[in-house]
């Protein structure tokens, strides 16, 4: 991934992430852009259920809801709309989802009653476990969407160091240091991190250093794959954190 532009640099689009592959052939008859577009689908889909069900559908009516969007998202509706310079996937989706609840789903769900089904499936269970094990009751539609965004986001960081520890043949060392991750810098136990890994204190807080360090450079590079503009990434940093820390 490339790193951030320096502050005297001009924005440059980024020409290899998932969105800007959508962004890139919305135009065009592109097997590669479907693909991608459906693939960011399947990782970012829980936030929006959460968004229907926050506002006021019942589970039932959020799943028909949710997969309906996507169905008509996939077929690439709306894409056209999509703003290629300064194209955030949060943003997109989010204001697509509004259009589609206001004006297309009752008309949509009446012409595709009994039709097919969508083609990024999701655990319907899981969601609803997911959106009732949430406490923030207090918060909007729009903010549970951004905040739900965030951690997914964050799952798919989480995700994917666990993966690449797995490949390293260290699987084990990732279960002792992941309670780090998040962890204030003077709340880690080194001592105990060191006796589970099976090395001396000062090696511990090398790993852990590490460990932060590459978890962030992964977020980085998630929140990146969202956007279209490099420029967009710091900015996307403050809103994310904004919004985890609503309650």
């Amino acid at each position: 991934m490339s790193s951030l532009t320096s502050s005297n640099e001009a924005p440059r689009i980024f020409p290899h992430t998932r969105w800007s592959l959508v962004l890139a052939a919305t135009r065009k008859d592109a097997p590669e852009s479907a693909e991608a577009l459906e693939a960011l689908c399947r990782a970012y889909w829980y936030p929006l259920y959460a968004y229907v069900r926050r506002c006021g559908q019942s589970p039932h009516d959020a799943q028909d809801l949710t997969q309906e969007f996507f169905c008509r998202l996939l077929e690439k509706r709306w894409l056209d709309s999509a703003d290629r310079e300064k194209g955030k996937l949060r943003t997109f989706l989010i204001v697509a989802l509004k259009n589609f609840m206001s004006k297309e789903w009752r008309r949509a769900s009446a012409q595709r009653r009994g039709g097919g089904q969508s083609q990024v499936p999701f655990d319907t269970e899981f969601a609803e476990s997911r959106y009732a094990a949430d406490h923030s009751a207090t918060l909007a539609a729009d903010e549970t969407f951004d905040k739900q965004w965030a951690l997914t986001l964050l799952d798919l960081t989480v995700n994917r160091l666990r993966a690449e520890f797995a490949a390293a043949g260290k699987p084990g060392d990732f279960e002792a240091l992941k309670g780090c991750l998040m962890a204030a810098p003077g709340a880690i136990d080194y001592v105990t991190v060191a006796s589970r890994l099976g090395m001396n204190e000062g090696a511990a807080r090398v790993a852990v250093h590490r460990l932060r360090k590459r978890f962030r450079e992964i977020y980085r590079e998630e929140i990146s794959q969202t956007l279209s503009d490099q420029a967009d990434v710091a900015g996307e940093l403050r809103h994310l954190a904004a919004a985890l820390a609503g309650k």
